[in-house]
């Protein structure tokens, strides 16, 4: 029983990794891949660059982008940091937007 005592503390912050770096990271990473693979034709998205812009085509690994008319672009799949409208619905105008037109 005395082992077990000597191995308690290594266990108590093990177990306190996990659940505050491991488990959110892991989560944050799946979430990022559901993300990624709901991507389609049409979805407006952000780069990690920051480069705006609309998803014309798609493979498995790259996307191309429209940023301006007539000018495409080519980035990697995992280039993609978010999507903002997803099949060309922009999101809703918010209040303050509506009073400054």
């Amino acid at each position: 029983m005395e082992g077990f005592g000597q191995f308690l503390p290594i266990i108590i912050m093990f177990a306190i990794f996990y659940f505050l770096l491991i488990r959110p990271q892991q989560k944050k990473a799946k979430q990022r891949n559901a993300m990624l693979a709901a991507l389609k034709k049409g979805d407006k998205i952000v780069t990690i660059g920051g480069l705006h812009g609309t998803i014309q085509e798609l493979t498995d690994d790259t996307v191309t982008l429209r940023i301006a008319h007539n000018v495409h672009v080519t980035f990697d799949r995992g280039a993609i940091n978010s999507v903002t409208a997803s099949n060309g619905n922009e999101p809703a105008p918010s209040k303050s937007e509506e009073e400054g037109k």
